[in-house]
């Protein structure tokens, strides 16, 4: 049988993969196809990467990255853009020039640490992701850790949350999702473009099993935006499914295993 219509939303993803399966690129078109949009991948880095943390990372030429993103916006066409790990100033920049004109919406999710707290930015692409990076983002997915770098902010309590937000957007963001996962008690997030504020609040899972959280939540995220949401409505339902997905996250080798995508389909 074949299938006969249009195709769904595009969303293309631009990030390093990761071997293990549970975050980067391969999260992001995990989530992708869960929620009904056509995923599509530019890599800027290759990691050996598993449960217990990050061996290696093997950057792509700056032209690779280019060339695959022009190749999919040329003939394919984007519906949202998510940008994840981009690892140096150089392909930060060329991303960024890449996305300026693009038209669509992008979550960027300035990813600095692994969970296992592996650096994938280096520090001296901070400024870049500033200067460049965060003015072309529809929505910014900062955790505390990334606003600490990025603005200086140190977020310890819920009540610290709006001075980072405003911190963010003042670099250029037009929306701005400050997670606070790493707050004691609930999983709060806060969502501001500095007029509107929405606090989001999710029950915390007990559950250890949370790799690729940030992957998932910024292509959700992406997702959403694709299909037609609004931003507040976006972010809400990718809320939604990451919750989910962190309750359902299974034991994947001998340290810190995935979110499960497909917790929805089991």
């Amino acid at each position: 049988m074949t299938r006969s219509g249009p195709a769904p939303p595009r969303v293309l993803t631009i990030a390093g993969s990761d071997s293990g399966g549970g975050a980067g690129i391969q999260a992001d078109l995990k989530t992708m196809l869960a929620l009904g949009v056509h995923g599509m991948s530019a890599l800027t880095a290759v990691t050996a990467q598993n449960s217990l943390g990050v061996h290696g990372v093997w950057e792509l030429p700056q032209d690779a990255v280019v060339a695959q993103i022009r190749a999919v916006v040329d003939d394919i066409g984007v519906d949202a853009v998510k940008t994840g790990m981009l690892a140096s100033p150089p392909i930060v920049a060329v991303v960024a020039g890449e996305l300026a004109g693009v038209g669509v919406p992008v979550v960027v999710d300035p990813v600095g640490v692994s969970k296992h707290g592996d650096p994938l930015l280096a520090p001296e692409a901070v400024a870049t992701v500033r200067t460049r990076l965060l003015p072309v983002a529809t929505v910014a997915t900062p955790n505390l850790d990334e606003v600490r770098l990025l603005t200086g902010v140190d977020v310890r309590t819920e009540q610290d949350m709006p001075a980072a937000a405003r911190a963010v957007l003042d670099l250029g963001a037009r929306w701005v999702l400050v997670k606070g996962g790493h707050l004691p008690g609930d999983a709060v997030d806060l969502l501001t473009d500095g007029r509107q504020t929405v606090v989001l609040r999710a029950p915390r899972r007990d559950n250890r099993h949370t790799h690729g959280t940030g992957c998932t939540l910024a292509s959700a995220i992406a997702s959403f935006l694709a299909r037609g949401a609004d931003v507040p409505d976006a972010v809400r339902a990718a809320k939604d499914y990451v919750t989910g997905a962190v309750g359902a996250g299974f034991p994947l080798g001998s340290g810190i295993g995935p979110v499960d995508h497909a917790w929805r389909r089991r």
